[in-house]
């Protein structure tokens, strides 16, 4: 029986989180010959994790602390952890200065190996950390056993930059069934009682690449055609982006009425926000896999898109698609939407049956098959070395 142990010493918040905690919930070990998984973490990231048998979560102090602290204690006590206490160590984080073979890792961020995004950034602390992480997670990819990307455009993003990597393999992460609702009836733009408002909903972080100042620029163009719509933007920021976004608003007051920025929300409470919107706008020009997007999918939205990245990977021929950069394009997908019903119906319930594909129990079962795979392969390979040493 294998033991797998997993690094998640610099999993803490958003994603990461979700990811790890989601993937252990869903996971059967014992269908893969794993008897065992521990995983080392922080006390923070160690309390949302699940209680199971074959389950052993460790603590460690160090990881509590700073970044040095971490550093330290993946480059000298997790090799010898590892190497009393697995077989195969699980990298989710995507970063490993030590020296335990095997492991496997994944790419859970694109920024780093996206020059093009990396720019936008200026110069500026952001653009440096983006390029240190570059450095260290292009290291641990070259020297893995075995890499997991989220979508095809990541595994080749990231080869662009690194060369062809051996082993890999494109394990797309779930969606939360609380997002699950189905498409609803969708209404006329002209109500019974006057003209009826178009809600959009646009859940992200305010950032450089996400675009939200263009959608309130598009926004405005159809304000000015005389169609009624207003945007809601959910999510924190990065306070150069949010300064750029504001800077839009108070350029032109009467946006103030129509474009809402609501700042963070709580996971759970979004899914009151998916059923309040009449459609979704996703303007980001860089995602590994966007979550974002695939919950409104799930919660049976018409979506306005973004063509870049990986999004039309991921919502395929359901959505109307943008340029980005380019407000009237954004302007025109969302007009498009508002005035075509059945073209919304359509495409929400297409949508919607896409997302089904993206469940955390097949992310599970992918997972823990390639990690047993590839400690099979490692340990096959050791095997014929100690014979060959024996001879």
């Amino acid at each position: 029986m294998i033991r797998v142990g997993i690094d998640a010493s610099n999993i803490k918040r958003g994603g990461g989180v979700t990811h790890l905690r989601e993937l252990l919930n869903a996971a059967h070990p014992h269908a893969h010959g794993i008897q065992r998984v521990t995983v080392w973490t922080n006390e923070a990231t160690a309390a949302t994790l699940p209680n199971k048998t074959w389950l052993q979560v460790a603590p460690v102090p160090a990881l509590n602390k700073s970044l040095l602290h971490q550093l330290r204690w993946q480059r000298f006590h997790l090799p010898k952890l590892a190497k009393e206490e697995c077989d195969i160590l699980f990298v989710p984080g995507g970063n490993n200065p030590g020296r335990f073979h095997p492991f496997v890792t994944m790419s859970q961020n694109i920024l780093p190996f996206d020059r093009v995004e990396r720019a936008r950034y200026g110069l500026s602390w952001m653009r440096f950390r983006l390029l240190l992480l570059r450095m260290g997670q292009a290291r641990t990819f070259r020297w893995a056993d075995g890499m997991i990307f989220l979508t095809a455009t990541a595994k080749k993003t990231v080869e662009q930059a690194t060369g062809p990597l051996s082993n890999s393999k494109v394990i797309p992460h779930g969606i939360n069934p609380m997002f699950r609702m189905p498409p609803r009836a969708q209404a006329h733009l002209d109500g019974n009682n006057g003209t009826r408002l178009f809600r959009w909903l646009y859940v992200s972080i305010v950032d450089v690449y996400k675009h939200q100042w263009n959608v309130a620029a598009g926004v405005q163009q159809l304000l000015d055609e005389g169609l009624p719509v207003e945007v809601e933007f959910i999510g924190p920021a990065y306070a150069p982006a949010l300064a750029r976004l504001q800077g839009q608003l108070s350029r032109n007051k009467a946006l103030n009425s129509a474009v809402h920025y609501r700042g963070p929300m709580a996971h759970e409470s979004l899914v009151d926000a998916y059923r309040a919107a009449d459609g979704f706008v996703f303007a980001s020009s860089c995602e590994n896999m966007p979550i974002i997007l695939m919950e409104a999918m799930a919660a049976g939205l018409p979506i306005a898109c973004s063509n870049r990245g990986p999004m039309p990977e991921v919502l395929r021929d359901a959505g109307v698609y943008f340029d980005p950069e380019s407000p009237w394009d954004i302007a025109r997908a969302m007009k498009e939407l508002m005035l075509d019903r059945e073209m919304r119906a359509e495409w929400a319930a297409r949508a919607y049956e896409y997302a089904k594909e993206y469940t955390w129990d097949g992310c599970a079962r992918e997972t823990f098959s390639f990690l047993a795979e590839v400690a099979a392969m490692s340990g096959a390979c050791r095997s014929k070395a100690a014979k060959r040493c024996a001879a």
